[in-house]
């Protein structure tokens, strides 16, 4: 099941529009302040989630009149994030696929753990994506292959999440690398560009966080 997370963070509403309309999601989770968007937006979520701190009442008070919404509701002294909620929401009702908005932003901290939490989507074999107007994340452990005609923007970027990323080779690449190593202490996967009408990622171990950038 294709499903749509709406996030508290930055989400420019032209291009959430866009991105709603090309993937069709199934399901559609709002995590708290991510109601509002979806009220911008003139969607009805199917799931809400959060401890609703950041949320107005008017817009809280409208989504209650939504009988069909499955309401998950905290207190705001909890240890998950409301993206960790909506995550957790998202795989309890057989997400496939999982697009999270609002997922970067000025809060660095929410964006690294973020970036982190996608792991939970990634150890259940489910693809999960952070998109914004200028980047798409991903985590991945396995080789992956990026289509010159499909790439969400001019530059592909590859950073160990992991300590390392071990014996990593890229092909179709302008940087190739042999059987390399990415440390999280250097900056050798940053900015990169696709040449070829395919670009094959392949490695033997670790996680990369996959970032492609239009800016």
């Amino acid at each position: 099941m294709r499903t749509m997370i709406f996030s508290g963070g930055r989400i420019e509403l032209p291009f959430a529009k866009a991105y709603m309309e090309n993937v069709k999601p199934e399901y559609v989770i709002a995590a708290d302040f991510g109601m509002e968007i979806c009220k911008a937006l003139g969607i009805i979520p199917d799931c809400i989630v959060g401890d609703f701190d950041s949320v107005s009442e008017e817009v809280l008070a409208y989504y209650h009149t939504k009988p069909q919404i499955l309401w998950k509701q905290f207190r705001p002294e909890k240890d998950e994030t409301d993206t960790e909620l909506a995550l957790r929401t998202s795989f309890e009702h057989g997400a496939t696929e999982i697009h999270l908005l609002g997922a970067t932003g000025s809060r660095l901290d929410h964006v690294l753990a973020n970036i982190q939490l996608l792991q939970k989507a990634l150890i259940r074999g489910i693809p999960a994506y952070m998109v914004d107007m200028n980047n798409r994340i991903s985590l991945i452990d396995e080789k992956r292959v990026l289509e010159k005609k499909k790439q969400y923007g001019k530059y592909v970027s590859l950073l160990p999440l992991t300590t390392t990323v071990e014996k990593i080779t890229l092909t179709g690449f302008k940087y190739p690398l042999d059987h390399a190593t990415l440390h999280s202490d250097d900056s050798l996967g940053v900015s990169n560009e696709i040449t070829e009408d395919t670009a094959v990622i392949e490695f033997e171990e670790g996680i990369a966080i996959l970032i492609e950038s239009r800016d």
